[in-house]
């Protein structure tokens, strides 16, 4: 597969896209953004504050224009898990971006997320993960030009599988 000027992370919130975004940059000579970082670092909030103080609708519209602003090159981007809400953020992303979706089935995510609303995810007031995990895998299914599943691996066997897939 040719590898476009960037590699783009989405999945679910904990499944590691920063962590495989992170590492994937240095064994690829990239570098790397997190773009929830990116968001909090321009608003100069964490997400969720942002998400309390303006809402879930706006804080995704944050998000998009933070998103569709990107013109990097030979970057690793790691995602906020909300990133497949917008279209026109995704539609950006993938003009010059080869998009990697880490799945991870929902009894892994389980274990690993547990406090929504301290992490900054976006979500509607009482959603479960349940919930949010089966309206969000479909939007990462439509978006990913590679997927790799990463619940029984670490982060350096995920990048190892990218970097052979991205080969």
């Amino acid at each position: 597969m040719e590898i476009k000027k960037n590699i783009v992370l989405i999945g679910m919130p904990a499944v590691g896209k920063s962590t495989v975004g992170n590492l994937l940059a240095q064994k690829i000579g990239f570098n790397f953004l997190d773009s929830d970082d990116l968001i909090q670092s321009i608003e100069q909030k964490i997400l969720a504050q942002i998400i309390v103080k303006k809402g879930l609708d706006q804080f995704l519209q944050i998000e998009e224009n933070h998103i569709v602003s990107i013109r990097y090159k030979n970057h690793v981007i790691a995602t906020g898990g909300s990133v497949v809400y917008s279209k026109k953020a995704m539609d950006h992303l993938s003009q010059n971006s080869t998009i990697v979706y880490l799945f991870a089935h929902l009894d892994m995510l389980l274990k690993r997320l547990f406090d929504l609303t301290g992490r900054g995810v976006a979500v509607n007031p009482g959603q479960t993960i349940e919930e949010l995990y089966n309206e969000r895998t479909p939007l990462y299914n439509r978006y990913y030009d590679i997927k790799i599943e990463c619940d029984s691996m670490t982060a350096e066997q995920v990048v190892e599988r990218a970097v052979k897939y991205l080969s």
